[in-house]
């Protein structure tokens, strides 16, 4: 068995890191550079960069930063928001992005999770759905979770998982900032779904046991956590040890 990752995220609003709940009311959490070089050092799997408003400000994600990543951390790193063509993905992985996350262009154009997988190879294509419950349906929302598609979560899951995609980046609008816990009914109805990997996102909180949860119950092969880490309630080594403890396979 594969061991689980811990993957802290950092959302990235005019070159800082910030934090909200259900993606409302953002607050500064710090320097991207500086928390991703911390979290590179303090054992944490993966890094994700989300540039928020990239998209609805219809911007690109700014390719600086990304180099900067690149210079201070070991680990893969993934970066997001406003990639909307192989050239963004291109100059991004130039850049030293071991991954590119689609999210809105992704729904908008399918067509560029195939030809992002035929390019760089399905290794390198995250696509991340944000998702949300209504009328006690999951539905797919885009535009930094602004607009609901009218798409099912799981018919969106199983069509980027054959289209190529690497691994989905499944975040719960619902849970996010909350630390209330990951969504595991949500998360599980994913990952029973697709043979690619299924990062849990939304809910995370300074509680071993959301972890335990969404990894035993939830099936996910790796977790995303952002405020937990950036505001110092849980640690990414203290977090390993104990779900080493609760005999859950991570890299300590």
């Amino acid at each position: 068995m594969l061991a689980k990752r811990i993957i802290p995220c950092l959302d990235v609003k005019d070159g800082q890191t910030v934090k909200g709940v259900n993606f409302e009311n953002l607050r500064f959490a710090g320097d991207p550079v500086e928390l991703a070089k911390k979290y590179s050092d303090e054992g944490a799997d993966e890094l994700v960069f989300l540039d928020i408003t990239a998209t609805n400000e219809g911007r690109k994600t700014t390719i600086e930063m990304v180099r900067k990543v690149a210079s201070q951390v070991f680990i893969p790193f993934t970066v997001g928001g406003g990639i909307k063509s192989l050239d963004d993905m291109r100059n991004l992985l130039v850049a030293g992005a071991d991954k590119v996350a689609i999210n809105s262009s992704a729904v908008k154009t399918p067509e560029l999770i195939n030809e992002g997988s035929s390019y760089f190879g399905s290794q390198c294509i995250v696509v991340a759905i944000d998702a949300k419950r209504v009328n006690g349906e999951f539905y797919v929302h885009i535009n930094a979770g602004k607009l609901n598609t009218g798409i099912k979560l799981i018919d969106w899951a199983k069509e980027v998982e054959q289209r190529g995609a690497g691994e989905i980046l499944l975040t719960s609008m619902d849970a996010d900032g909350t630390q209330n816990g990951f969504d595991i009914e949500m998360t599980k109805l994913v990952s029973e779904n697709v043979k690619i990997p299924v990062i849990a996102s939304g809910g995370a909180g300074p509680c071993v046991n959301h972890f335990v949860e969404v990894f035993k119950d939830g099936f996910a092969d790796a977790a995303l956590a952002a405020s937990i880490f950036h505001f110092n309630t849980l640690s990414v080594p203290n977090l390993k040890k104990e779900l080493d403890n609760h005999n859950i396979e991570v890299r300590v």
